[in-house]
């Protein structure tokens, strides 16, 4: 499931304060020793925002902006967007990208040009994203007859990459219209068959054994104690290696995300949970699982962490 970053003017003064990431992707593979990790996050749906500036704060510390930053009531926002279809998390995600989350998101992972400098940027940071995963997965195998579940499938930016490699793939997504979309473009690159298997679905109603299992932007809709839950079932149907990817949590990255919360848009947007490596590491591992490749993919609005696990 895609998302989108907070965003932070270059003109703010609190920026003096961010990390200073290079506009092009980092990421290194190796094994082991070496690192291989790509990752994508965001931290709020800002995406269909038309200026990069959203916020302009004065002040002169980080604390002086955690300050401002408490004064936001975003848990009011989240329950009426829950009142409002009848549910929680899930119901919010499921209702969002079926309707303006999908066509925002279409055109952000699309082609056209009607998207802004900022959709541009996430645009390339979440193609960075799929290409370091395939990278990930080829670097030491061929696809081809390997079974792999794309969880979270979105457009199918992942899936008809891998189905073009060979790969036996079983894509979903909670979006019924993500997956059309998806199951559309797939008809419309690849012979019938090495079609990918689409299903609407959500990460907890998946069944099966996979060689590789990924998931790329999905945890950023659940919260620690539910993610443990969902790495666990994740790593339950893979039998060789398990990838994702999600919002790093880090000082910097949570006042991000709580400034993009300050400013939450026209649209409605859907809760964003940032996860810190360490609580990934420990979910995996309680499991019997370990981290083999580990990376980061940075743009200017697009911050992702991507792990591969395999069994210890």
């Amino acid at each position: 499931m895609p998302f989108a970053p907070s965003l932070l003017s270059s003109s703010s003064s609190v920026s003096q304060f961010l990390p200073r990431f290079p506009n092009a992707t980092r990421f290194n593979v190796t094994p082991r020793s070496r690192a291989a990790t790509v990752v994508a996050a965001s931290v709020t749906d800002l995406a269909g925002v038309d200026s990069t500036t959203i916020a302009v704060l004065g002040g002169g510390s980080v604390a002086a902006l955690a300050a401002m930053v408490s004064l936001t009531d975003p848990e009011r926002r989240r329950k009426l967007q829950a009142e409002e279809v009848g549910g929680g998390d899930k119901e919010v995600v499921r209702e969002y990208f079926n309707s303006t989350g999908f066509e925002r998101w279409r055109k952000i992972y699309g082609d056209t040009d009607e998207v802004n400098r900022v959709q541009k940027d996430i645009r390339l940071g979440h193609a960075k994203t799929v290409e370091n995963t395939m990278l990930m997965l080829t670097e030491d195998r061929s696809l081809a007859g390997v079974t792999v579940c794309d969880a979270g499938c979105g457009t199918g930016l992942l899936s008809i990459p891998l189905a073009k490699e060979g790969a036996i793939v079983s894509a979903s997504d909670i979006s019924a219209a993500m997956v059309a979309e998806a199951e559309m473009k797939a008809k419309a690159q690849l012979p019938p068959e090495n079609l990918p298997k689409f299903e609407v679905n959500d990460l907890e109603s998946l069944s099966g054994k996979y060689d590789t299992v990924v998931c790329l932007d999905v945890l950023i809709h659940y919260p620690q104690n539910k993610a443990d839950g969902m790495i666990a079932h994740l790593a339950s149907l893979a039998e060789k290696r398990v990838i994702l990817s999600f919002a790093p949590k880090t000082f910097y990255y949570d006042i991000l995300k709580r400034i993009g919360e300050l400013f939450p848009g026209p649209s409605k947007a859907t809760r964003a949970y940032l996860h810190s490596e360490a609580d990934v590491e420990r979910a995996l591992r309680k499991v019997g699982w370990k981290i083999s490749k580990r990376g980061l993919t940075t743009t200017q609005f697009y911050f992702s962490r991507l792990i591969e696990a395999v069994p210890m």
